[in-house]
This record gives structure tokens, sequence and C-alpha cells, in this order.
């Protein structure tokens, strides 16, 4: 497993826009938007996968803590931007069986062009990126310490403190470690010999 870590984002930024379908079966092909979460106090947005080792570590962990902070008014979505062309396994049919098998509750969205994966300078997966109520990033790294190899079992305590201090109006502190996983993999015209050529916005 290549291990890359996330970019950590400078706090404050602005969440980018974003339309991707939904490929969750009883949602296929539904188009959701930032802005259709506008109301709530927090916005959680995901980059994970269906076949990164990373991400299945923690897949049954993400199902039941998400369902929690949804419950608190949380948003989430999880997108998966990785080049399907190159790998099937992160395609829309095969992302549609995971999350019925994995029974995610968010929407689990297909960013093929990885536009807004650029925008949000995602990098790896799982890559975690916390908004406050006026979608300022209030916190970007790790859901925990676990990692595939190292035994000890997700809890989400580091992103879960973040959104306890989101819900509860104040500031997330600022000393922040990055997650880590597999990068995500670009197509070809999205990477140079520098890396992922990053953007401003999503370009949608």
């Amino acid at each position: 497993m290549a291990k890359t870590a996330s970019t950590m984002v400078p706090l404050g930024t602005p969440a980018p826009d974003f339309a991707l379908p939904d490929c969750r079966a009883e949602r296929a092909g539904a188009i959701v938007h930032r802005d259709d979460f506008a109301s709530a106090p927090a916005l959680l947005v995901m980059f994970i996968c269906n076949h990164c080792p990373y991400v299945i570590h923690v897949r049954r962990a993400l199902a039941l803590l998400t369902r929690q902070w949804m419950k608190r008014g949380v948003a989430v979505v999880a997108i998966c931007s990785n080049d399907s062309e190159r790998y099937p396994a992160d395609g829309p049919e095969a992302m549609a069986r995971e999350a019925a098998e994995q029974d995610y509750p968010f929407p689990y969205l297909h960013d093929a062009s990885q536009a807004v994966a650029l925008a949000y300078r995602a990098a790896c997966t799982p890559d975690f990126f916390l908004y406050d109520g006026e979608r300022r990033l209030a916190y970007r790294g790790e859901l925990d310490e676990s990692r595939p190899s190292n035994g000890i079992e997700p809890s989400g305590v580091e992103l879960g403190r973040a959104i306890d201090f989101v819900l509860e109006g104040r500031v997330p502190p600022e000393e922040q470690r990055a997650s880590m996983g597999c990068g995500i993999k670009w197509r070809p015209e999205n990477e140079d010999d520098h890396g992922p050529r990053y953007t401003a916005t999503p370009g949608l």
C-alpha cells in the first residue's frame, strides 16, 4: 500500500461547490449539490472509494458514525474520484453495491471528471473535510489513529471531536493530524510530473 497524506488545506477555506450524481440504487442518478445542505450546521465531505485498504478498514465505522452525526444535524456526503476507467472497482455500479452492502446512510457521489477532488485538493482515500455553518473549513485530517496495520479499532475520535466543536459553535484546535491512505487514482490529464493539477474551483 502506497501511503499518501492529505494536503491539509488552510483552515477557513470556503467549501467548493459540487453537483454530482448519487450512485446509491434508491437514488441512482440524482444530482446532489453542496447547497442542498445549506441549512445544516456542519457539512462533512469525505473522499473515499471501494477498494482502498484504508477505506475498507474504516468503512463499517464510517457507516455507524455518520449515522450518529447525521442525527445531530451534520450533512454528510462521500465522493469517489478515482479514475474508474482504469479502476472499474471504483465505478458507479460498484459504488452502488458498496453503498448497499455497507448500508451507507449518506449520498455516495461519483466524480468522474475529478474536478471536485481537484477543487477540494483531495489527495487520499479516506480524506475528510469538515465545514462549519458558514461553509468554512474547520477540520481536515484523520478520522482517528487507526490504520490497517496498527491494531487500533476505528473510533472516529479525532473527527468526532471536531464535529462536537463545530456543533457547539466553537473553533476546533488548529493542531490537526493529516489523514493517511491510498493516493487518489488520477486521470492522466489531471496530473503532471509534480502530482495532481489542483484548481481553485470545481469547474462545474
